[in-house]
């Protein structure tokens, strides 16, 4: 299941308040249930924090600004299929669009992500006050992955960059 980035419903309230309700959560929570991969992508990583399958929360960015660049990340952690074909601190480039991809979460819940290696990507260096740099976590199954950049942007070298394809990959194949 992919969950991709586009404002859903509006992002009134906040980023996913509503999203997270849509009767097609259902199938989402039932394919976790199941042990299926699931990727969030910018707001999809969003809708998955606000449904509880992640664990933390987005704030607007630092400077209240919507940042639309492309970023370097650091591979914190590539024991996932989301990063299998990368290699742990490789620096890539993804492009970024978000005014809420300041993550957040509080100290026991970072601790518990830094010590089971959940940490899987972050930024090189920090645009948006994003907790610990964070740009990217997954579950504790090693399944469900989230992540602010869009690795769909970044899949024809004849545009200039095709490492989300080589990310994508890993998920799929």
């Amino acid at each position: 299941v992919v969950l991709p980035g586009g404002f859903s419903y509006g992002d009134y309230l906040r980023c996913a308040a509503i999203a997270k309700l849509a009767p097609a959560m259902q199938g989402v929570f039932n394919h976790a249930k199941k042990g299926g991969y699931i990727l969030g992508i910018c707001n999809g990583f969003q809708i998955l924090l606000e449904s509880g399958l992640l664990k933390g929360a987005m704030k607007h960015n630092n400077n209240l600004s919507f940042i639309s660049k492309n970023q370097n990340l650091r591979v914190v952690s590539n024991d996932n299929a989301f990063l299998k074909n990368f290699k742990k601190d490789e620096i890539i480039n993804l492009p970024i669009a978000h005014g809420e991809g300041n993550y957040y979460a509080d100290e026991a819940t970072l601790k518990e992500l830094q010590d089971k290696d959940l940490i899987t990507l972050k930024y090189e260096p920090n645009p948006n006050g994003s907790v610990f740099d964070i740009a990217g976590i997954c579950d504790e199954n090693k399944k469900i992955f989230g992540l602010m950049p869009h690795p769909e942007r970044a899949c024809e070298k004849v545009l200039g960059n095709d490492i989300g394809l080589k990310m994508l990959k890993g998920f799929l194949f």
